[in-house]
């Protein structure tokens, strides 16, 4: 059984508020639709992907040189589960928007 988060942290910065809603509302196995905008130099495109929520962890990346622990970026992941059966993660960021779907009738 997973067990999610009580808070999502950012070291750094904060998650929209509607955003962190969505999240502690969420439950292993609700319909998602994540989408994100991504920026690389000027040109910036907005994608979107559907799937099943499995649940939200935290990626902690870090320099390979021995540093201090307060250099190391954390951030919070969103795992699903895409309708083609493929596990997938998807980083979280101020310009990400999750929304939960209805179950199909």
């Amino acid at each position: 059984m997973t067990v999610l988060p009580e808070r999502i942290l950012l070291p750094t910065r904060h998650l929209p508020p509607a955003l962190a809603e969505v999240l502690s509302r969420l439950h292993p196995g609700d319909r998602i639709r994540i989408t994100q905008q991504v920026r690389v130099g000027k040109r910036l495109w907005t994608t979107t992907v559907e799937g099943h929520f499995r649940d939200i962890s935290y990626l902690e990346t870090g320099i390979t040189t021995e540093r201090v622990r307060e250099d190391d970026i954390v951030v919070p992941v969103v795992r699903f589960v895409k309708d083609n059966g493929e596990l997938s993660s998807i980083s979280l960021d101020e310009n990400t928007r999750i929304e939960r779907l209805a179950p199909p009738s």
